[in-house]
């Protein structure tokens, strides 16, 4: 297997920064950001408690958006007795009532957990965390851990080496911190660099709080930019390009600082092609927007994103195995189980996912396919879990929501459609407009009917349709007149009584 090679590249601009994770030439990842438009995850505001809900043990807190956001008692850092650190109440033990903790008109210092999507605010949580490069910070916390994904074998090591320096002087100060997998080949002193560096950030929040009125944002979290220094950046990253040279020079200020090792493979990308035709992206992110992907084999996937769930449906196309009908099933699945794991990443899908691979009756080649969906899903750095296959050969999985998806971030609903996906066809549309000249017709008497259409249907009407068009106005005894109207979608019409 050919070793995984990896470029990230940025295009950046006033209005919009995009980010291509590219592996051995294929797009694996988007994210975009515009500054009109920035999440809110991470960012700690001095909140003020609006309303305390006892039934729905929530709270509603202002802090300054348009909505109210949302606490839930989960989420609530709980006081502890006989003067224990307080602590998240931990799964199986009683909680606090929220009412209890706290009451309106409180100011509280919140960070936010999950972004405003479509009608719900924000979802807050009082455990405040900040992220370094290599380690979590949990200010109210005196908790030292270690990522799970870090091999079990080397986390006492490590927990204890990270221990050590958290209570040495030379760092000071008081906390929890989390160990990130990225960290784990640090060296001490990269480590008491990265504490000194969030505890300092603790303190100028705490400052802030005191100062500032209740609604101000304390802390906010690394633009895009750099979070692709932080987050995105791993051993396997061979270069990271950017295409503006101020950006560039305040992002390698910033890396020299913070992440000497990722700011070492950042380049001025100075090309005369645009950076994102090295690769094709923008190609890639229109096709990331259908609804159809083809797989090199001739099969292909259709992808049905709903609010509730998305699906994805696998079909052979064309493709005919070299043996049997069974050989060929199993290999397209096969294919599309890598092809879907890749779509997932690169729309950024979340939530509840149905994927119906094609009917096999080989318990074996069932078995092979579900093993190599979830070795592909592996590699993604979002949370996923997969099913089996259910009774009906369905998988269902599950992928956690972290922003908003690739469509959503770029598409509105059709206005002609309302986001159904289909129209009226003009025949329809002809027979509404008839039936509507009747209603009309028994409930008003004027001069004369005149339907303002599409030039389509208006078309059909005076074709097609001209006979039944014709009967009707007999019919109803008024003349009706047809006025074409380019501006207007295929379902629109209006009759106008003359």
């Amino acid at each position: 297997m050919p070793s995984l090679q990896q470029d990230i590249l940025i295009n950046w601009s006033p209005q919009e920064t995009r980010v291509a994770i590219v592996e051995n030439g294929a797009v694996q990842e988007l994210h975009l950001e515009r500054p009109l438009e920035r999440g809110l995850v991470g960012n700690v505001y001095l909140g003020k408690v609006v309303r305390v809900l006892p039934g729905m043990q929530s709270a509603f807190i202002d802090i300054g958006l348009e909505r109210a956001a949302f606490l839930h008692v989960a989420d609530v850092w709980q006081r502890q007795p006989d003067g224990e650190p307080p602590a998240l109440a931990r799964k199986g033990e009683p909680l606090v009532p929220i009412e209890k903790q706290v009451f309106e008109g409180q100011t509280l210092i919140v960070q936010v957990v999950k972004d405003p999507m479509g009608t719900k605010g924000a979802r807050l949580s009082t455990q405040i965390s900040i992220a370094g490069r290599l380690l979590v910070f949990l200010p109210q916390d005196d908790h030292v851990g270690v990522s799970q994904k870090i091999p079990v074998a080397e986390r006492d090591a490590l927990r204890a080496r990270l221990q050590a320096l958290v209570g040495s002087k030379e760092t000071g100060g008081g906390g929890g911190f989390i160990l990130r997998t990225n960290g784990e080949d640090a060296t001490d002193t990269e480590l008491a660099e990265d504490i000194a560096y969030l505890r300092k950030t603790w303190a100028r929040t705490k400052q802030a709080s005191l100062k500032l009125p209740p609604k101000s944002l304390l802390l906010q979290d690394l633009d895009l930019l750099q979070r692709v220094l932080r987050d995105l950046v791993g051993e396997h990253t061979h270069t990271i390009r950017l295409d503006s040279m101020e950006q560039f020079q305040r992002l390698r200020a910033f890396g020299q600082e913070f992440m000497p090792a990722a700011a070492a493979k950042l380049q001025h990308y100075k090309g005369e092609r645009p950076i994102f035709d090295l690769y094709s992206i923008d190609e890639e992110i229109a096709r990331a927007l259908g609804r159809r992907v083809d797989l090199k084999s001739g099969g292909y996937l259709i992808i049905d994103q709903t609010e509730a769930l998305t699906t994805v449906d696998v079909n052979t196309g064309g493709f005919v195995g070299a043996r049997n009908f069974d050989d060929t099933i199993f290999k397209t699945n096969l294919e599309a189980a890598g092809a879907i794991a890749r779509q997932l990443r690169l729309r950024n899908l979340g939530g509840i996912i149905i994927v119906d691979f094609i009917d096999m009756v080989r318990e074996d080649h069932q078995q092979a396919v579900l093993a190599e969906f979830k070795k592909q899903l592996a590699r993604d750095r979002v949370k996923t879990m997969a099913g089996g296959f259910s009774q009906l050969g369905l998988v269902e999985m599950t992928r956690k929501r972290t922003r908003d998806s690739l469509a959503h971030m770029l598409c509105e609903p059709c206005p002609s459609c309302q986001g159904r996906g289909a129209i009226k066809t003009v025949r329809s549309v002809a027979y509404d407009i008839l039936r509507e000249i009747l209603r009309e017709a028994r409930q008003f008497h004027p001069r004369e009917f005149r339907v303002v259409a599409a030039p389509q249907v208006v078309e059909l009407l005076l074709d097609e349709e001209s006979q039944h068009l014709a009967g009707l106005s007999d019919f109803i005894g008024k003349p009706i007149s047809l006025q074409a109207e380019s501006a207007i979608g295929q379902e629109q019409y209006d009759i106008v009584l003359l």
